[in-house]
């Protein structure tokens, strides 16, 4: 008999095999019986027998253990998610959800936990696909074979690294719809897993299970912290790579300013926690430029907000305005002193016991203030904060929770949000703008095309707060200085 260019995945042994897949137009249709018998044999134990496990073991640990707190004698399954395809046969890169992430320390795609119910308490089971089968030829001639993409931990080796039983994730759509008893499942990453609890789960009760995940990342721990604190560190030196090449950008384009973070990113990080926003002269004006392809001119500004993401997923999220020529206009330094004026409100504002609202708050009052003394609304600044008048200009919120997510905790419940109080651990973003649109005729021509955001990541700690991402200078003088230095 031949096979086939590409296997679907072993099934397990209970079921028959389906027919091997092969791909259209391929070079080698078939394969031979002599080849098959031939990759079957002749390589080596690569078994890993001293993995250690992962340095968040304990806290994904904890992390469970309250999880099984608020559900006991429920069923709780969170998925992974799956590959997304991107072009024909080509696949985005993999980004396990954050709810499973946060819970087991795994990143690979169709992974599953589940914590089944007993006594007073849950067992976890990490459901993982195994090492390819070299039986029937998957480790090398399926897409998702590992001399493809590369070598997955086996069951046993999981268990090691996460600290949790590790199953075969094949056999577990099979089991769900076999098992009795209440079950929440983390909606919108494993379709297949959801089919399989259909009949069992509600709407409602799954959002409250992804309500708890979300609030339970609101107070970050020791590790999160540390990890936090790496993202920004990584981020500020992107930062500075920047600065150091805005003649090259200059010459090519904002996609330049772009790759350059992005390399230390990769380098130092996983990734971008988000899409570069690197936006020079009038598209600073656009909340979240992403395009990244505009030109680069010497007397504008550069908004540059980005943040390097962590191998295990925790990202900064900073923001500065740089003058591209290095030296501030009078104009663009009276917008950007403005800015910084009301981000240094809406810090001193972050201390535990402080309504969530306040430093948001305390920035706007600021900018209210300085766009009644410039003439552009008519005050009192109270009527102005009454109406949200200033909006036309300052726009957006000034910030949000941090954390594994870019937008952290967003399921939460307002109450214990936006409406919250904050606590230590706590991690948010403070980052007040304002925008003076091309096309806005309510402003003088001069401040048109225009825009300032200074964003920071701000830790709330037991006796105030600590700005993680003091590494970059603020102040319009220090902003200056700092950039004169990088670029020698």
């Amino acid at each position: 008999m031949t096979v086939s260019d590409e296997p679907t995945p072993e099934t397990p042994e209970n079921e028959p095999e389906e027919p091997i897949k092969q791909r259209k137009n391929g070079l080698y249709p078939v394969v031979s019986d002599e080849l098959a018998e031939n990759m079957k044999s002749g390589w080596a134990d690569t078994e890993q027998h001293d993995l250690a496990p992962l340095p968040q073991a304990a806290e994904t640990a904890a992390r469970r253990a309250a999880l099984s707190a608020r559900f006991p004698g429920e069923r709780l399954v969170i998925p992974a998610g799956n590959l997304k395809t991107r072009s024909n046969d080509t696949e985005y890169a993999f980004r396990a959800s954050v709810e499973y992430a946060y819970l087991t320390g795994n990143q690979t795609e169709d992974g599953v936990l589940v914590l089944e119910p007993r006594g007073e308490g849950h067992t976890a089971t990490i459901y993982l696909l195994p090492r390819s089968n070299r039986e029937n030829g998957e480790f090398w001639l399926n897409g998702q074979g590992e001399l493809w993409v590369g070598r997955r931990h086996s069951l046993g080796e999981a268990e090691k690294r996460y600290g949790i039983p590790a199953s075969d994730v094949r056999e577990l759509a099979d089991a769900l719809r076999e098992r009795h008893g209440p079950v929440r499942v983390v909606r919108g990453y494993d379709a297949g897993i959801e089919a399989a609890l259909a009949d069992k789960v509600t709407a409602e009760r799954d959002d409250e299970l992804r309500v708890f995940l979300s609030e339970q990342r609101l107070v970050k721990d020791d590790f999160e912290i540390g990890e936090l604190q790496k993202a920004v560190d990584s981020t500020v030196r992107g930062f500075e790579d920047v600065v150091r090449v805005l003649d090259k950008a200059e010459a090519t384009s904002e996609r330049y300013i772009e790759g350059t973070f992005f390399l230390r990113a990769r380098v130092e990080g996983n990734d971008v926690g988000y899409g570069s926003i690197c936006a020079a002269g009038p598209h600073a004006c656009t909340l979240h430029w992403v395009r990244n392809d505009g030109p680069v001119r010497s007397g504008d500004l550069l908004l540059l907000d980005a943040g390097v993401e962590t191998h295990t997923y925790y990202t900064a999220d900073v923001t500065r305005t740089l003058p591209i020529n290095g030296r501030f206009s009078d104009i663009q330094r009276k917008i950007y002193d403005a800015v910084h004026d009301a981000q240094e409100a809406g810090i001193a504002a972050v201390r535990p016991g402080a309504k969530y609202r306040d430093f948001h708050d305390a920035s706007q009052r600021v900018l209210a203030e300085r766009l009644v003394e410039w003439g552009l609304v008519e005050g009192p600044v109270e009527r102005v904060l009454e109406l949200g008048l200033q909006r036309r200009w300052t726009l957006h919120g000034t910030g949000h929770m941090l954390g594994m997510d870019v937008h952290d905790c967003a399921a939460a419940r307002t109450e214990t949000y936006v409406d919250g109080v904050l606590e230590p651990g706590m991690c948010l973003t403070v980052e007040p703008g304002l925008y003076f649109q091309a096309d806005d005729l309510t402003v003088p021509q001069e401040y048109r095309g225009i825009g300032v955001r200074i964003e920071d990541d701000i830790l709330v700690t037991e006796d105030g707060n600590r700005n993680l991402s003091a590494g970059l200078p603020r102040r319009s003088d220090e902003v200056e200085s700092w950039m004169a230095a990088l670029k020698g």
